[in-house]
């Protein structure tokens, strides 16, 4: 039976790291984010911490905290019947809802939970959008307070420390897959 999991975890926590390790075993990738990011593009706007925020909150306050889930619904539907899949950027506790009630048993959550201090080192490091330790803050206690984030990560199937290499982060992996 094919399945769907969920990475879900607080920014820095490594969750496109594990998101590559699954897509490397065969999993086939939707990704909410996707969602801000197209309609960054269609608006012209530049992709930054302070855009991307704008445009999540726009999107869930005209639509539902589900929005992200709703508007993958059709692509995950079409991988699943496929194969595998991994979900990057479950944030919302709607988000989960709406997943969990469409796919059942099939779908489960792994949580990525590392140490704030070393998260903060790792995207403010990090190639694309790195953000300052200011923003990581922010960013951290808008996602808390504004999008429902804990949920997910609080009532997830799996749970890794991620606090090492990315090796060891795969190794972790390697046992829930």
């Amino acid at each position: 039976m094919n399945k769907i999991i969920a990475v879900v975890g607080l920014c820095g926590s490594g969750k496109s790291e594990a998101v590559k390790f699954f897509t490397e075993n065969g999993y086939s990738k939707v990704y909410f984010g996707e969602i801000v990011l197209d309609e960054l593009k269609t608006r012209g706007l530049e992709v930054n911490e302070q855009n991307e925020k704008l445009i999540r909150e726009e999107l869930r306050k005209q639509f539902g905290m589900g929005v992200m889930a709703l508007k993958s619904l059709n692509k995950i539907r079409e991988l699943f019947k496929k194969g595998n899949v991994v979900i990057e950027s479950l944030y919302s506790w709607t988000e989960y809802k709406i997943i969990k009630s469409e796919f059942g048993d099939a779908f489960k959550l792994l949580a990525l939970h590392t140490p704030k201090s070393l998260r903060y080192k790792r995207l403010s490091e990090r190639d694309i959008r790195p953000l300052t330790e200011e923003e990581s803050i922010r960013r951290d206690i808008s996602e808390i307070e504004n999008i429902e984030k804990a949920g997910p990560i609080a009532f997830a199937d799996y749970l890794v420390i991620n606090d090492g290499t990315i090796e060891e982060l795969r190794e972790k992996l390697k046992t829930i897959l």
